[in-house]
């Protein structure tokens, strides 16, 4: 086991560093204190080749703004939030209005724009980055100081990165974090993501209306076949399918799956050229299907021009607007309560 740093650049007078874990395989996770972003995984493929798997970048400067949060951890609230207003408490909040009029991904001042701090961890069995960072009581509009941990975990044994979270607010406020790596098993972004197989233990989806908020409507997947991911389907069945939900978010999937909890349930990636899979295990209520539908640009990663459907993210989360709909999970964390949460990304 393994960890290394190395200077990375500097953003508003910060030194930014970049850290690599790395097992006994060779399996390895590169990832930044700025905004926790991943910048690479290096997987094997059928042949025991180890290629990337994320879209990322090889400097500070192509990540520039990060419009598309590429491989950053997003909060304090993943997801969209109807006009950045909500009710905690008998009190009203309004938070920054950054995506046509909703707030998205914890506002322009998010947790993907901060600057972590950063701890490496080596045992015998597991290499660690821990990440704190301390948001302040009304720091993009959320109520309470929050000090927030992300870690890193890459076990010796296992192909295996876990993710954990923890929380912890003087005041009640909502939590809602996430990962926004976007994946592309064919390694080195060989292909794009329509023809990947991809399994989503879940019998619901969020109907999304034309502002990209859900309307309250948990749809049964049985009674939307194109958004039934339970058996296993490619991405190209939707895009290619002119469903009105899929046109509706630019000719893609960018919806939240309400997960069967009770199945526990196991996401499921593969590219069959690459022979490589991803399963995904989580604590978390949903998942945010998103297959890169506007991240098209006159840019590149490492090399390979950006297009859309390059990668796809899945984004273990609550459901968006969840403060707006009382019927949906809850994403309100009590003051003084710890939040927990962790994700197990395993590649095979």
């Amino acid at each position: 086991m393994a960890v290394t740093e190395q200077a990375f650049g500097q953003i508003n007078g910060h030194n930014i560093t970049r850290y690599t874990l790395t097992n006994d395989k060779g399996f390895q996770v590169s990832c930044l204190d700025y905004g926790c972003i991943i910048t690479e995984i290096l997987a094997p493929d059928h042949a025991g080749k180890l290629e990337n798997v994320v879209l990322g970048f090889d400097t500070l400067e192509e990540y520039g703004s990060n419009p598309h949060y590429f491989g950053a951890v997003v909060g304090r609230f993943a997801g969209r939030i109807q006009e950045g207003a909500f009710t905690i408490e008998g009190t009203d909040y309004q938070l920054a209005k950054n995506s046509d009029g909703q707030h998205l991904h914890g506002g322009p001042g998010g947790f993907h724009s901060a600057v972590w701090k950063a701890n490496m961890i080596e045992t015998e069995s597991e290499s660690i980055i821990e990440f704190t960072h301390f948001s302040p009581d009304g720091e993009e509009g959320f109520p309470g100081n929050l000090t927030m941990t992300v870690c890193y975990i890459v076990k010796n044994d296992d192909n295996q990165l876990a993710i954990s979270y923890s929380a912890k607010s003087d005041k009640t406020t909502l939590l809602n974090v996430t990962n926004h790596s976007y994946f592309n098993l064919s390694g080195d972004f060989k292909r794009a993501i329509v023809d990947h197989q991809l399994t989503i233990p879940s019998s619901q989806y969020a109907e999304l209306n034309e502002d990209m908020l859900p309307t309250g409507k948990l749809v049964p997947v049985e009674e939307d076949p194109l958004f039934d991911f339970r058996d296993g389907r490619t991405i190209r069945e939707g895009k290619d399918s002119g469903h009105p939900q899929i046109k509706l978010v630019g000719g893609g999937y960018d919806h939240p799956f309400l997960l069967d909890k009770e199945a526990q349930p196991v996401i499921k990636l593969k590219d069959e050229g690459s022979g490589r899979s991803l399963q995904i295990e989580t604590t978390e209520p949903a998942v945010v299907l998103y297959t890169a539908n506007h991240i098209g640009g006159p840019y590149a990663f490492k090399g390979v021009t950006a297009q859309n459907q390059l990668g796809l993210c899945l984004e273990t989360q609550s459901l968006p607007d969840s403060v707006n709909h009382p019927h949906f999970p809850t994403s309100i964390l009590n003051a003084e309560k710890e939040f927990k949460s962790q994700t197990v990304y395993s590649f095979t």
